[in-house]
């Protein structure tokens, strides 16, 4: 059967196909405009109060200029390493578990959890947090920790199992039929073969609770000096920000800049380490 070409049709096939490879790059450019905004903005802002003080002394007291957010630093990094110690090992077996162990009911209903979960706001976890915790054994380092790992695990629970699931069917058949054990094609093969995605996922958690501060206001609460131990009250940086924001003080807005800056950095940083740490060696583009 000989098809009749229309010139007309295939002309006006083209530009449709022009025209919606347009939009869908327009909108592309649309979606990254936030973040540009917010980057430049937030420079603009906060620029002017880096210094060296920022990042190796403690909060001034009110309507006193100087000081800096170094408390508040190492109290974030202490509250993302205690979430993070929990929370990604958490919810990578979790979403190995739904990946290619759970079928059926069980693993319908364990996805609609963690789903629920991952939808539930931060300050209601802060809250359960403050209940179980805070109310027992006090503000503490600990308490905004276990907060946080709430949070991530079911990022990291629903990253993990989308990246397991692109890894062909074949290459799991193939362990087994070298007769590997299950765990070991899962452990050795399969997620080995999935760590760009995973590792991403993780990253994208630990940048979401990186900058979480309801949750931490009903958990580590907030502290002007440093912490002697991770059972006290311990300061981060969104408490810190939030809290020099609303004071009416012209050097403490100024430091809110500033470490909203070095939050937006934090969070640039590590996704650009992570990139560059898993690029693939010998291949010139990625795909």
């Amino acid at each position: 059967m000989i098809v009749k070409r229309n010139p007309l049709r295939e002309k006006k096939r083209r530009w449709l196909n022009r025209f919606a490879i347009c939009s869908l790059a327009g909108i592309s450019l649309l979606g990254a405009l936030p973040f540009l905004f917010i980057s430049v903005y937030v420079v603009s802002m906060g620029f002017g109060a880096l210094n060296w003080d920022f990042f190796t002394m403690i909060p001034k007291g009110p309507g006193e200029a100087g000081g800096g957010m170094a408390n508040s630093i190492l109290g974030s990094g202490a509250l993302i390493f205690l979430g993070s110690i929990g929370g990604i090992p958490w919810g990578m077996a979790v979403g190995i578990y739904l990946s290619e162990y759970s079928r059926g009911k069980t693993s319908k209903i364990l996805r609609f959890v963690v789903d629920l979960l991952a939808s539930v706001p931060s300050i209601v976890i802060g809250i359960f947090i403050y209940g179980l915790i805070v109310m027992r054994y006090g503000f503490s380092a600990y308490a905004g920790g276990a907060s946080l790992m709430m949070i991530m695990i079911p990022v990291v629970a629903r990253s993990t199992e989308e990246m397991l699931k692109l890894v062909p069917g074949h290459i799991r058949e193939a362990g087994l039929a070298l007769g590997i054990p299950r765990w070991k094609v899962v452990l050795r093969i399969v997620v080995p073969g999935a760590k760009m995605g995973i590792i991403t996922g993780v990253m994208l958690a630990v940048a979401r609770v990186a900058g979480e501060t309801a949750p931490l206001l009903f958990t580590s609460f907030g502290n002007q000096f440093h912490s002697r131990s991770l059972g006290q009250a311990t300061a981060s940086m969104p408490v810190q920000i939030y809290t020099f924001a609303k004071s009416g003080f012209y050097d403490w807005e100024r430091q809110a800049w500033a470490g909203a800056l070095v939050l937006v950095l934090f969070v640039v940083v590590i996704n650009l380490f992570t990139r560059i740490l898993l690029r693939p060696r010998g291949v010139g583009n990625e795909h």
